[in-house]
């Protein structure tokens, strides 16, 4: 089957988009009250914080969220290759989430304690169980689930603004570790507190499944084809995304971080969609041509490429490391972020012109083989 460019893209604005905000929880060596809601320097005391505040409306949970649609538009092209070649439903694409659950829980023990990888393993099973329905049993479990994900954020939300001037807390026990200790034993650390860094992977289940199941009926409604008729629905979606989206992201101006988590995993996801409209836009319209194929090749190892980013910022700022994480400036820290932007795009272009999958990618399709094909065939669609 033939890939479709612009789903490559898109997950590669996305895995550069998530480092856009993951780069600040490195560079604050873990410290999230630096990073969210810094009660003591709020956005309009410098110009640091306002490009800080700035770089976060445009990426927090924008492209996390494009990262989580896109997971099932590309597990509905799994449903529909099992359909074709008379594969039982979800069969092979089981063990393909457990692989993934064991990826996330490497990458979590040995890496960021805020990978995301295990909650779309447990995800991706749930969905797999809904997605072979009909349409109106999908959209009953996606207004469940949205549900659900609404009234958590609203519930905690509500009790932030009561909270007024809460924080974060422990956070200077996780610097001062980030800053002099060693990688074995941030290591040990993740494992001794591993149910607190999970909390947020398992309670983001509810938002994970809506946006899975949106993303599986956009592949299904043809909004990805490219055609004049996906075209025009690109067209819609990015208008209602960016109309809606833009007021509601703005409410991260709101002092204090009150706003903030409503803002990350309600209102991001909402200007989700206006991004993936720009961008195929763009693409349509022939803008940078090579930039887009840039984006492209990270895409087609997009696992490969959210490993190795958090692999060298974690060399950059931790103490074990080049020790550059505390309170380094604003423009450092995106300075930063575009060095290990431009180094993704020439990893990715080197290695797809010697081989045809990145390096996980293909560790990935090597385990994913099912063990019992049918005759003459073998399970090749293994890409996340």
């Amino acid at each position: 089957m033939k890939r479709i460019a612009l789903l490559d893209i898109l997950r590669g604005f996305a895995i550069i988009g998530t480092l856009g905000t993951n780069i600040w929880i490195f560079a604050y060596l873990g410290d999230l009250n630096l990073v969210f809601g810094n009660v003591l320097e709020p956005w309009w005391s410098s110009g640091d914080r306002l490009v800080q505040t700035i770089m976060l409306i445009l990426v927090n949970g924008k492209f996390l969220g494009m990262l989580t649609l896109l997971f099932g538009a590309g597990m509905e092209l799994k449903r529909r290759k099992a359909a074709r070649e008379g594969y039982a439903w979800p069969g092979v694409y089981i063990w393909s989430c457990a692989l993934l659950l064991l990826d996330g829980l490497l990458h979590y023990i040995l890496v960021m304690e805020y990978d995301v990888l295990m909650s779309y393993a447990i995800t991706g099973m749930i969905v797999s169980l809904i997605i072979h329905r009909s349409r109106r049993f999908m959209l009953t479990m996606m207004v469940i689930a949205g549900g659900i994900h609404v009234i958590g954020v609203t519930g905690i939300t509500a009790l932030l603004a009561f909270e007024s001037g809460s924080s974060f807390n422990g956070m200077d026990t996780l610097t001062h570790l980030y800053a002099s200790g060693t990688w074995w034993e941030q290591v040990m650390f993740r494992l001794n507190n591993f149910v607190f860094f999970r909390a947020e992977s398992i309670a983001i289940i509810p938002l994970n499944v809506f946006l899975f199941l949106l993303g599986a009926l956009l592949m299904r409604t043809g909004v990805f084809s490219n055609d004049e008729s996906g075209r025009r629905k690109r067209r819609k979606l990015m208008m209602i995304g960016l109309a809606a989206g833009i007021p509601m992201n703005l409410l991260l101006l709101v002092p204090g971080g009150i706003m903030d988590v409503w803002v990350r995993y309600i209102s991001a996801p909402v200007l989700t969609l206006g991004y993936l409209g720009i961008i195929a836009y763009g693409l349509e319209k022939g803008l940078f041509p090579k930039l887009f194929q840039r984006f492209g090749e990270i895409g087609k190892m997009a696992l490969s490429c959210y490993i190795v980013q958090n692999i060298i910022a974690s060399v950059l700022f931790y103490g074990w490391g080049l020790g550059l994480g505390g309170r380094p400036s604003s423009l450092f820290i995106l300075l930063i972020w575009l060095g290990i932007c431009l180094l993704l795009m020439l990893f990715s272009h080197l290695w797809l012109r010697k081989y045809p999958l990145g390096p996980i990618e293909w560790l990935w399709r090597r385990l994913s083989i099912s063990p019992s094909p049918k005759p003459g065939r073998t399970s090749q669609d293994t890409s996340v």
